[in-house]
């Protein structure tokens, strides 16, 4: 049967690595290697970094002593004076941790030029090294504000704090970056990192449009650390914070670049336009890189990341359905119950079918050329109609990607008989498809592993038991186009003896 989801067969090919994962292996040259460092290196420059640091915070603290975080005034021969010894104090700092040479390209324009400079790839808090070299502003969250000394040199550097609990914050945190982008070069220059979080530099993700809303010259920034083992990449799947930071101090010599590409001015389009400027800019930079673009943002991370036993194996429609969700204002409203409601409203019309206009009022939202495409994405037939029911699980599945037993529970709510509470085989696969991103779900494999191959219905209940011992459920026990297993031969105790990485 057909996918009951459409989605681009090339976007997953173009994707290439999740962004969002960083693995690292070592030889047995290297383990030893940081063995030693371990015990001798890492110790000492870890003492000289927290002693630095720890130095840096009375100048820090004297010199944001009664300053205005709306004015800014002129700056004193003193507060000159400590500038400059905070940034011997913060070069040696990351001297001390092994970056010892720093290589920069470019010349960095003045804040009256270029009010912001705009900051990829985003890998990880060694990032702040530019910042110190430079003591521009950044944007950053309002929590970070109590971290014991480092946020006092945040504070120092007068931030744009994002006040997250604030539901207003995006609006507010553009609006400031515009009033002191706007300034003349009066403000300190903004530092911002546009892909909004920490990827493992495989290419750059989606840019977000809040340096670009003002619509002025922003100047692109590249960061590069060519070192052979990549120890310094702090990402959502992988080594921890502290672990970074051992590995990384046990390295000789960490080496860094920073390059200042040419000041970048918005035609009259992208000024109108931030969206379109935000993606020039990332081609631009992503061309310097020499990385591809990968069509991936901070919004999409919980969808590649899913976990579970159901989780999402090609994720490459879901993420052009969330991307639409998202232009329609569905994911932001979306709540655990109202997905549950609109379970209840699909399953009383028992597979009947709904054009645009009538999806449009399942929905209470007008039609639009969005809503148009997200209708299209269910089309199978080409006829101008979709079953319900399937963009009700592609939207549970995208709101919760790792409680997939969840969505599942849900969707055989919407198609279950009420004699028994089971549902067709033709239906799970539908179900699958959706839930699993791919396509010609084919489950005789599964009936087989539980001793019902003759029979076509299945109830939650069975199948969840089934999927409770198949930790591996999807790799093992099901059959699907471009599997890399296609062939179900036999019933092993893993449905076909195939042995498993922990980290598969």
């Amino acid at each position: 049967m057909l996918s009951a989801m459409k989605g681009p067969n090339s976007r997953h090919s173009r994707m290439g690595r999740n962004p969002f994962v960083h693995k690292l292996k070592f030889t047995m040259t290297e383990k030893i290697k940081i063995g030693l460092m371990s015990v001798t290196v890492f110790p000492v420059r870890l003492l000289l970094v927290s002693f630095l640091m720890l130095l840096a915070w009375p100048f820090a603290f004297t010199a944001s002593l009664g300053r205005s975080e709306f004015v800014i005034e002129p700056q004193s021969w003193w507060r000159r004076l400590i500038d400059l010894c905070l940034r011997v104090i913060m070069r040696a700092m990351w001297f001390c941790g092994g970056f010892h040479w720093i290589k920069v390209k470019g010349e960095r324009a003045s804040p009256s030029e270029v009010p912001i400079l705009t900051v990829a790839p985003h890998s990880s808090y060694f990032d702040a090294i530019p910042v110190t070299m430079t003591m521009c502003s950044i944007v950053t969250k309002l929590e970070s504000r109590s971290i014991p000394v480092w946020g006092t040199l945040i504070s120092y550097i007068r931030p744009v704090f994002v006040f997250r609990s604030d539901q207003d914050s995006r609006r507010k945190t553009v609006e400031e970056i515009k009033r002191r982008a706007q300034s003349g070069g009066e403000w300190p220059q903004i530092m911002i990192f546009p892909e909004g979080t920490c990827t493992n530099r495989s290419g750059l993700i989606l840019f977000k449009a809040g340096a670009f809303i003002p619509g002025l010259p922003v100047q692109p920034v590249v960061l590069r650390y060519p070192n052979k083992l990549d120890t310094v990449t702090w990402t959502w799947q992988g080594p921890g914070a502290f672990k970074i930071l051992w590995l990384t101090l046990c390295q000789p010599h960490n080496p860094m670049e920073i390059e200042y590409l040419p000041i970048y001015t918005p035609s009259n389009e992208e000024k109108e336009n931030p969206a379109l400027f935000a993606s020039n800019v990332r081609k631009l930079m992503a061309k310097a890189l020499e990385l591809p673009l990968t069509d991936l943002s901070f919004d999409d991370r919980e969808i590649s990341l899913s976990q579970g036993p159901l989780r999402i194996y090609d994720y490459s429609s879901l993420l052009e359905f969330n991307q639409l969700v998202c232009r329609l204002g569905l994911r932001a409203g979306t709540r655990d119950m109202v997905i549950e409601e609109q379970a209840k409203r699909a399953r009383k019309l028992q597979g009947d079918r709904l054009a645009l206009e009538d999806f449009a009022q399942f929905l209470n939202l007008p039609v639009t050329d969005t809503l148009t495409q997200v209708l299209s994405l269910f089309d199978q037939r080409g006829d101008g109609q979709i079953d319900v029911r399937h963009f009700v699980i592609a939207l549970s599945t995208v709101h919760r990607p790792s409680k997939s037993m969840e969505t599942l529970r849900l969707a055989f709510k919407m198609y279950e008989s009420e004699e028994n509470g089971d549902v067709l085989e033709e239906d799970l696969a539908t179900i699958l498809e959706i839930m699993l991103g791919v396509k010609e779900v084919e489950l005789s494999c599964l009936f087989l592993a539980l001793d019902q191959p003759d029979k076509e219905k299945i109830t939650y209940d069975e199948l969840r038991h089934f999927i409770d011992k198949h930790p591996y459920f999807v790799q093992d026990c099901l059959d699907f186009k471009d599997h890399p297993r296609k062939l179900c031969i036999g019933r092993p105790k893993s449905c076909n003896g195939q042995s498993h990485d922990k980290d598969d």
